[in-house]
Formats: C-alpha cells, structure tokens, sequence
C-alpha cells in the first residue's frame, strides 16, 4: 500500500496498474503519474512493466486504435501523421527558461512560468476520453555507467510501441535503483480527427533542463513525441556538460582492420549528409546510428549506444544502394512505417524503392493516385520526403555484438562530415584533438539541396551536427568537448570526411562506395599503420595508400589523375570558409579564445602557402608528415 498522499493513484489505476506502480516505491514517480492522472483526467491507465504481455497489448492497441495499420508481412504496420505533422517543429520547441538565465543566441527559449501555464492549459482534460499510458525506458545498455532511466506518460499507444522497439526495458531498472533523478517524458496527440492530431496551432515541444521534463502536446510525428530520440539527446547534453562526459548525435561503428581486428569510430554527419549510409555500409558493423554516449574510463574513451533500434529516413532506400537495410525491411519481423504508401496489395513503397510507382494507394493525404494534388494545388508525392522505419538495430546482418555491452566500446577516432562542393577534401585527419575539435567539429557546415529548399547551396553552420540540439550556450558547449578531450593521455583521432566535393566541371568526384575506402584508411591511421602528408588544415592520404585500398576493397583502378583532383587543396575556398565561421563565431559570447588561435594559425598555413604555391596546391607537392 501507498501512503495517504498516493491513494488517488489506488483509485485511478486497476488493481494490476496499481501493483505494477507500488513495486517500485519511488515518491517522485508517484507525484508525477498522479500529477498527470489529476490533469490529464484520462478514461483509464495502463502501466506497462516490459513484460511480453504488457508489450503485446501496446501493439494490439495501436492496431485497434487505427494509430497502426497492419501490412501484408507478419509484424509491419504503417502509421500515418497529419498532412501538416510531418517533422520536428523546431519554432514551437522551447526551452522553459526562469527569467535569470539564458542559454545563449541559438537556444530558443520561452519564459518557465509562462510556458508551464500554457502547457498544462493544453493538457487539461485532454484524456478524457482516452487510455493513458505509463511505459520505462533506459538509455544505454542495462546495468551500465551510461544508463539514464525514463518514463513515458502518453494518450498514444503508436508512441509506447515505437519506444519499445527502440530503447531498452525500464522497468525492472526502476524497481531495482528506485532512482530520484530521471528523465520523464509527457504527451498528448489532443483532440484527434480521422485518428491524427486536429489542433496542430497548439502543437508544442516545451523542455525543463532542470526538471528533467519534455512536455509534447498536438502532435504525433514521432521527432516531436518520442521523448527518449532528440528531446532526450538535449537533457543528455546539458547532464553530460556537467558531469564531464559528452551526449553527441553520432553514429557508432566498427571498422575491420588486418588480421580480423576491429576498431571502432564515432560520425557525426547532418542530415542528407551520409551518415546512416556510412554507420551501415556493407564489411562493416552497425552499434549505433544516431545518438552516442561518450565517457572515459582508465584513460581511454568508450561510446554506448543510447538505442537499442533506428528510427530512420527511409527515402531512397533501395536494394542495390542499401541491401542489408532493404534486407531487413523486407523479412517479416517487427517494423512501424510511417507516412510511406499502402500499395493495393497492401505493401509499403516510398519514394525511391524502385523505379516503377504504384498505380494508386493510400498514404498520409489519403487516398493516393500519380499527379493528385491537396487544397493548395501542390502535388502529392506518394509517400513524404521524411516518411520513415522503425526496427530494432539486430535485424541487421551487420549488428555489431556489443550493440548491449554495458561497458561500451573504445573509440579509437571521431568523423566529421558535411556537405561541401568546393573546400574540404574527401577524407582529412586533424593534427590533434584541438585542432580537430575547433576546425573541423565546430566549423562543421552542410550545403542545402535543390531537394530540400528553394535555393541550393546555402551553407548551413551545425557545429558537431549538434546544433538544433543543444541545451547549453554554444561556447559552454565547445569547452566540454575541449576538456574531454584533455582528460586522456592520447584522445581519440578526428577526422573529416566529404562525399560531396565537386570537380570543376560541376561533377561529384567520389562514388557512392568510396567512402568505404576513407574509413579504410581512417581505420590504417587509427592503427599507426600508414603515413600521411601534411597539408596546412591536416593530414591527406598518399596516392600509393588508396592506390592499394581501392584494388583490395572494391576492386577498382584509383588513377592518379582522380588522386590529384580530389586531394589538391583548395586555399581561396578555405580561407574563405575560415573568414564564414570566424565571423559567426565573433558574433557569440564566451567562445574559448583557442577557437580563433586554432583559425589564425590555420589561415597563416594557408596563406604563407598560397604565397609559394598558388591558388591550388597539388598533394604532390605536400611533405610526408
């Protein structure tokens, strides 16, 4: 039995939901389900303990609840957001901030009590007629130093079904460490039409750094619901900043080296950049797609894996491109697609699955047909651009082993890659973590595509790929990374990596599979098993160590003339990059003065350079380090 305080909660839950809550004796868990209960006022609550009965009945809810529709292979549903709910809604996520602090330029923030009233305003009552439920989470491998406890209250059971397929069990965690300090995750879909969010004006992502609190209302597209993705990723940072370890939106992977040696590297990539294509590409193995956990331990740095699963964009996905995801997303098994195309025979297609579009179907808008348009006149493509999967990462063939090893795995380098036409070179190594953390990480920039707006080539500033996610100033920010880096004897090597380098002539100058020759050679240098030539920003490749990894690893002929052409440095386009950055970076408080150190010094390389050599310098022409 609970004390006096919590006997709303013996008279609010079933006696099953009830025994479920009590065995975990945890005061601070009780006063926010009863805190909820009492606000929310839902028709019933379901308390989920991770149990296969308790999983189940979340996954026959979601079907019978039309938040789900089952497809023609065993396990696949596809669910569907509202028209206009169909990514994360960066204007209405906010930080609920007291009126003494801020959090810098970037952060967007609203004032905590003005926010809280109007939040709690939009959950009032909103359950009245729905099922509330309370589901556990951790984040990280179980029993593990990287382990972060959560709880989910939510009115959508497709929300508690996609949390369990991508985070691990909570709820015997919770009973056993009866924690006072979790992560705690509250959201509503509201009042819902044709079963999608109806009230998008009053869609809201509010987040309480100090209470550790994600408050999500009218809305069901899961970058604004599913706590435990990017609304937990922000509470992880602002944690780790003070804890002295890192929470980074990279990937993690193993690359096998000689003699069947693995080692393993850490990306992060923004969007449309490449990075689950590098996480999963085919020889190597998949930890992590998304989001890492970074500590040290005995003087050397180890990542886990805050998902157990992948949430993914699943455009362009095909057979030839991606074969061990398209493997796994065509076997029978546990998979939520959403805001793909039902074809007539009852199968998923999204853009890019195939050459041939289905005749007809049903998809997002509703019923679909080639050339149908919405109210505006704008024609409906057959699935949306950021329709997505959702599995759990051991589907793959290539699932690393120590995908759930509590203690991590050792990172032996970092990769920063963006999307860049003209500057950086395919793959670069930074002379030291310094170096590498202030020109490369925070200097990280990501051209737009026609695809994705109106105008292409607009250079989009993402230092770390991290930034619509930080929780702290940007200055604070890049001072956790420096120091991190100095608390080990020999840090992990950076990198950066560039598939989108542009020739003169306007055409690519990598293939879609060269970037398994980069990590090949980052794998070499992580080794100490190769030499490189120093140029001003870094450490370049010598043509007769691709030479070999291109014949060996794809069996293709790396001429010297595509050597020279890729690797020749760029200076006005560097220098101008270093004068973009340097400028954004003068315009923020409390940046660590190493930062412009790091630019100046790279500029003097530069242009004392350029003085001798040009414009463009050959690799030819660089010293071997």
């Amino acid at each position: 039995m609970l004390n006096t305080p919590y006997k709303n909660l013996e008279k609010e839950l079933s006696s099953e939901s009830f025994r479920k809550i009590s065995a975990l004796d945890n005061p601070a868990l009780f006063d926010l389900i009863d805190r909820f209960i009492k606000l929310c006022e839902p028709k019933s609550v379901f308390v989920s303990d991770n149990s296969e009965k308790d999983t189940e009945y979340i996954r026959k809810r979601a079907l019978a609840l039309n938040e789900e529709i089952p497809l023609n292979l065993s396990g696949h549903t596809a669910h569907f957001d509202g028209y206009f709910d169909q990514a994360r809604d960066k204007q209405a996520t906010k930080y609920l901030v007291p009126k003494d602090e801020d959090l810098g330029k970037y952060l967007n923030s609203i004032d905590k009590n003005e926010g809280l009233k109007e939040i709690e305003g939009f959950f009032r009552e909103s359950m009245r007629d729905k099922e509330m439920v309370v589901a556990f989470s951790c984040l990280g491998p179980l029993n593990s130093d990287f382990s972060i406890l959560a709880v989910q209250i939510t009115d959508s059971f497709y929300i508690a079904h996609s949390e369990d397929i991508l985070y691990r069990p909570g709820y015997e965690e919770f009973k056993h460490k009866k924690p006072s300090d979790f992560f705690k995750f509250i959201h509503t879909a509201g009042k819902l039409k044709n079963y999608v969010s109806e009230e998008i004006d009053r869609r809201r992502v509010y987040i309480d750094l100090k209470e550790n609190t994600v408050y999500s209302t009218n809305t069901q597209y899961a970058g604004n619901t599913l706590g435990m993705k990017k609304p937990a990723l922000r509470l992880a940072i602002r944690k780790a900043a003070r804890q002295g370890w890192l929470a980074e939106h990279m990937f993690i992977m193993g690359v096998q080296g000689e003699n069947a040696k693995k080692n393993y590297f850490c990306g992060a990539f923004p969007s449309m950049c490449g990075k689950t294509s590098t996480a999963m590409i085919e020889g190597e193995s998949i930890v992590g797609d998304d989001i890492a956990y970074l500590r040290v331990n005995q003087n050397r740095v180890f990542a886990a894996n805050v998902e157990r699963g992948i949430f993914g964009i699943i455009k362009g996905v095909n057979p030839k491109d991606d074969s061990l995801l398209f493997k796994s997303l065509s076997n029978p098994g546990e998979i939520i697609f959403s805001n793909i195309l039902i074809t007539e025979d009852n199968s998923p297609f999204w853009i890019g699955k195939q050459p041939e579009i289905p005749h007809k179907g049903k998809n997002f808008f509703g019923e679909w047909y080639p050339g149908k348009t919405d109210e505006a006149g704008k024609e409906i493509p057959p699935s949306h651009k950021n329709a997505r999967y959702t599995i759990r990462i051991k589907t793959l063939d290539n699932a690393d082993k120590n995908i759930e090893n509590p203690q991590g795995v050792e990172i032996k380098g970092i990769i920063y890659g963006g999307r860049d036409s003209d500057t950086w070179v395919p793959v670069e190594q930074a002379f030291s973590w310094q170096q590498g953390i202030m020109t490369k990480a925070a200097g990280l920039e990501s051209e737009t595509t026609a695809a994705a707006l109106e105008e292409e080539g607009i250079r989009l500033f993402n230092p770390m790929s991290n930034m619509d996610f930080l929780s702290i100033p940007l200055g604070e920010y890049l001072k956790s990374n420096l120091s991190f880096g100095k608390k080990i004897t020999n840090p992990p090597l950076i990198f950066s990596v560039n598939y989108f380098l542009k020739g003169k002539h306007g055409n690519f100058l990598n293939d879609i599979e060269d970037k398994r020759i980069w990590l090949k050679w980052i794998n070499l240098r992580a080794e100490n098993k190769t030499k490189a030539l120093k140029t001003p920003t870094g450490l370049i490749p010598e043509y007769s160590d691709l030479k070999i990894l291109f014949k060996k690893t794809l069996n293709k002929e790396y001429t010297k003339e595509n050597y020279i052409e890729q690797f020749t440095l760029r200076i006005p386009e560097n220098l101008n990059k270093i004068e973009r950055i340097r400028n954004i970076y003068l315009k923020l408080d409390f940046i660590p003065e190493v930062l412009f150190e790091e630019f100046k010094a790279q500029e003097k390389r530069l242009k004392s350079l350029q003085a001798e050599s040009g414009d463009y310098v050959s690799p030819d022409e660089f010293p071997r380090e």
